[in-house]
């Protein structure tokens, strides 16, 4: 299944993949007339797809997964989250979360995500060790944390995370003020020339909850999307995360900026965020991407379960059966954030050129039978269970559901520990 425009599904052919990238993709006997490759894999009774992007997530977060469950946003937050990140995230914590993030990515089919957290050199470890591709945001938030004390050290300290690895061939990075209502207006000002400047994405929670609003309202006497289209931050660099509170006019103002959506339904429904209109954002022609969000606040990073509620989601909301269709919304968890992303040249759909970010999906399980359309039984019947074999960028990632660039023994040890740590000291 390359997702490309067509919409094909490709019965029995190859993909030939040489140094990273993939060179042809043709029927099995041409392939095999053409080719003498170095090593094959036969998967006769899977669906291959490109490799999934997680368009918004927390990595590290992993580490809370269930820490603080079933409450409003800001009560998890103030009261919980943001104690806990002051009292435990440091560097080790965020090596250790995210590698445990990481690992259950790449076990689901995720190949690229677009991160959101301090200590992203901490990330950038596992990610250069583990062979996944990632987006990295440089964090910037008003007030000091354990990352940084100011907006200038924000600023430094991203530019410095960029810097490093601005050739490296998986690795890039964004910025990712934390939301408008931490985020001050001189701040995000900077933040859109040297993101001019660097050509890089901006990625940001906006109109997560009606509180959100009616705060800005009251702020600001202009909701958060008027007031960021006023800075000048509406824009195609923007990726626009959660966006469950929106009007006719802004999802007008998002089409017409080219701003994209990270939609995150899971986390919207546990924290009872709201709803996005995405059946609305997609007939006005917004480019929609699926996110997973936290572990923290999901429980999971899991793109097959996101897709499938991002679809019934979109139905039910819409009051829609045909919104959002299995199709589109494979396109949502692939293509789309690769585009998002500036990646769309690189990753995101099964073309020649691109990199062999490639995901195996076992179909003859009882759960997928009968076989009627393997678009639909992937959106609405397959769990991430069914994931076998993951590669990125021609190296393979998991083999038979085996890690092999991860110590899953020690990543779970070092969940333990951490968890025994956090259980014990909790604020």
């Amino acid at each position: 299944m390359p997702v490309t425009a067509s919409q094909q599904v490709l019965e029995n052919h190859a993909v030939i993949v040489k140094d990273s990238r993939i060179v042809a993709l043709l029927p099995q006997q041409q392939a095999t007339q053409l080719y003498t490759a170095a090593a094959t894999h036969d998967m006769n009774e899977h669906c291959l797809i490109p490799g999934l992007i997680n368009n918004h997530a927390h990595t590290a977060m992993s580490l809370f997964r269930g820490l603080a469950d079933d409450l409003p946003l800001m009560t998890w937050l103030n009261d919980h989250i943001w104690p806990a990140e002051k009292q435990f995230v440091g560097d080790s914590f965020v090596e250790s979360g995210s590698a445990l993030a990481i690992a259950e990515m790449i076990r689901g089919g995720t190949t690229c995500f677009n991160d959101m957290y301090f200590f992203p050199d901490a990330t950038a470890r596992i990610v250069d060790r583990s062979g996944i591709r990632a987006s990295l945001g440089m964090v910037i938030i008003e007030f000091p944390t354990n990352w940084a004390a100011n907006v200038d050290e924000y600023m430094h300290k991203g530019q410095q995370l960029h810097d490093h690895y601005r050739h490296h061939p998986r690795i890039t990075t964004a910025y990712a003020p934390h939301a408008p209502y931490t985020v001050a207006d001189t701040t995000l000002e900077k933040i859109i020339v040297n993101a001019e400047e660097m050509d890089l994405p901006i990625h940001m929670h906006i109109h997560e909850t009606a509180a959100e609003v009616s705060q800005s309202v009251e702020d600001f006497s202009m909701r958060p999307l008027e007031r960021l289209k006023q800075i000048g931050l509406l824009s195609p660099r923007l990726i626009a995360v959660h966006m469950t509170q929106l009007s006719h006019e802004e999802i007008e103002w998002c089409a017409e900026a080219g701003v994209h959506i990270a939609h995150c339904p899971e986390s919207n429904l546990k924290l009872a965020s709201g709803f996005c209109p995405v059946n609305e954002l997609d007939k006005q022609g917004v480019n929609i991407t699926i996110g997973t969000d936290g572990a923290a606040s999901n429980n999971d990073l899991d793109m097959f379960a996101e897709m499938r509620q991002a679809a019934l989601l979109a139905k039910a909301v819409g009051q829609d059966p045909g919104a959002i269709p299995a199709h589109k919304a494979i396109e949502m968890a692939t293509i789309n954030a690769a585009k998002s992303l500036g990646l769309e040249q690189q990753t995101g759909s099964l073309e020649v050129g691109k990199y062999a970010d490639l995901v195996a999906v076992d179909m003859s399980s009882l759960e997928s039978q009968p076989m009627f359309d393997v678009v639909s039984q992937l959106v609405y019947a397959t769990g991430r269970d069914k994931v076998t074999d993951v590669w990125v960028a021609g190296k393979q990632l998991l083999t038979s559901r085996q890690l092999t660039t991860l110590n899953e023994t020690k990543i779970i040890a070092d969940a333990q520990q951490w968890a025994n740590k956090i259980g014990s000291q909790k604020p």
